[in-house]
């Protein structure tokens, strides 16, 4: 049985894929289902009649997530074949699906009749031709009226997309559509881990991390023809969708916007630190710029620390696909290097606070002019916390790494 433990918020699976040994057919049409009663027959019936005039060596395949109206009971009357899935989520669906198919293809979709399965055409033949993922793609091949609704057609998708691309460059149109076609052997090497509605993020961000051959065809979304609510909850599941890309992208998430700060916070405090910066004759910047700029160096590290920490875990649990540089990298770390760094950052700043010590002595410990003592306090107090980081951050990147060196 797969064993599922919750990691930020989505289940993850930890069975390993089945190996392509089990293909006896060339294509295994997968359909997730819970209580599509009122359109299984119909996605059934056209998907057995494509595969009739292409004349394909395949199968229907219904994965039941725990359906309690005659969801089975058609599918079998309709001859498909079904199998059982305990574990609730349409990603948990899909993953039991793919490991039950037959064929050396898999082509999946929704059940309710969303999607024209009468027209898998142009997805067996990319597959054929060596697409590891044929995607499908909605804005290409055509939006029925109210098969979407206008924030998702018009902010949602775009966005989503959008991001997709940006963070991982995925040559995908359409990030989100559900119907897609794929090889036996692909969805074996992707290792899909997610059970919710990530888990369609997850295929593609996988595929193109792991330079997989990725091809796009039009595709038709019509009207849902159920009668109950969509499964779909759109501003929760694209939030899930967009949490997912974020964690899968340590760069976007810590490094890129932790360097961002350090930079603005490095510029500001270096130009305020021989003294006040006047703009104009009434507006000026002064000490408390200087802290905050000095706060944002401090989170900004936080974030690049958070960003290799992130990477390392994810190589170790193998949630991301190996990166030479980044294990170069590694490799070349040393616990005592990250110390020393540290430590010398940590007497930087204590240096600081002795000055700005002895000079308040001179005074006779007496009332200081608070704009010139914050010019030397700032800069100390934020070097020994940031030493202190430093030291912090390399015994657990330390202790992230046994185990890859162990290995």
């Amino acid at each position: 049985m797969r064993g599922s433990a919750n990691l930020s918020g989505f289940a993850l699976l930890t069975q390993p894929p089945s190996p392509d040994s089990n293909a006896t057919l060339e294509l295994t049409v997968l359909m997730p289902c819970l209580n599509e009663a009122q359109t299984l027959a119909s996605c059934v019936r056209k998907a057995r009649s494509c595969i009739e005039r292409l004349g394909l060596a395949a199968e229907v395949l219904v994965a039941d997530n725990g359906s309690t109206d005659e969801s089975v009971r058609i599918a079998l009357e309709e001859g498909a074949r079904v199998v059982s899935v305990v574990e609730r989520g349409y990603g948990a669906a899909l993953y039991k699906g793919a490991l039950e198919a037959r064929g050396r293809y898999i082509i999946m979709a929704d059940a309710d009749d969303s999607y024209d399965f009468a027209k898998l055409d142009p997805f067996v033949d990319k597959l054929r031709e060596g697409a590891d993922l044929v995607m499908g793609n909605r804005f290409l091949g055509g939006i029925g009226d109210g098969a979407m609704p206008w924030k998702n057609r018009h902010i949602g998708n775009p966005a989503l997309s959008g991001i997709g691309r940006l963070f991982f460059d995925c040559p995908v149109g359409d990030f989100h559509c559900g119907m897609r076609g794929f090889s036996r052997d692909a969805f074996a090497r992707m290792h899909l881990q997610t059970t919710g509605m990530e888990f369609a993020s997850e295929m593609v961000i996988k595929a193109t991390l792991l330079d997989m051959r990725i091809a796009e065809v039009p595709t038709t979304l019509s009207r849902d023809g159920r009668s109950c609510q969509p499964h779909l909850r759109p501003w929760r599941d694209g939030w899930r969708h967009l949490r997912f890309m974020l964690l899968y992208s340590p760069r976007w998430l810590f490094l890129y916007p932790g360097l961002a700060l350090m930079a603005a916070g490095a510029l500001a405090g270096g130009a305020l630190l021989g003294g006040p910066v006047r703009v104009t004759a009434r507006v000026g910047f002064d000490v408390h710029t200087l802290l905050f700029s000095f706060a944002a160096i401090v989170l900004g590290f936080q974030g690049v620390a958070f960003a290799v920490c992130a990477r390392v875990y994810a190589l170790n649990e193998g949630l991301l696909p190996r990166d030479p540089r980044v294990e170069r990298w590694l490799g070349r770390f040393r616990l005592e290097t990250g110390l020393t760094v540290g430590a010398l950052i940590m007497i930087a700043g204590f240096a600081g606070a002795v000055y700005a010590f002895v000079s308040w002595a001179r005074t006779g410990f007496g009332p200081l002019d608070p704009r010139v003592t914050l010019r030397t306090a700032i800069p100390a107090a934020s070097a020994i916390c940031l030493g202190g980081q430093v030291i912090l951050t390399s015994f657990l990147l330390s202790f992230l790494g046994l185990r890859r060196r162990g290995l």
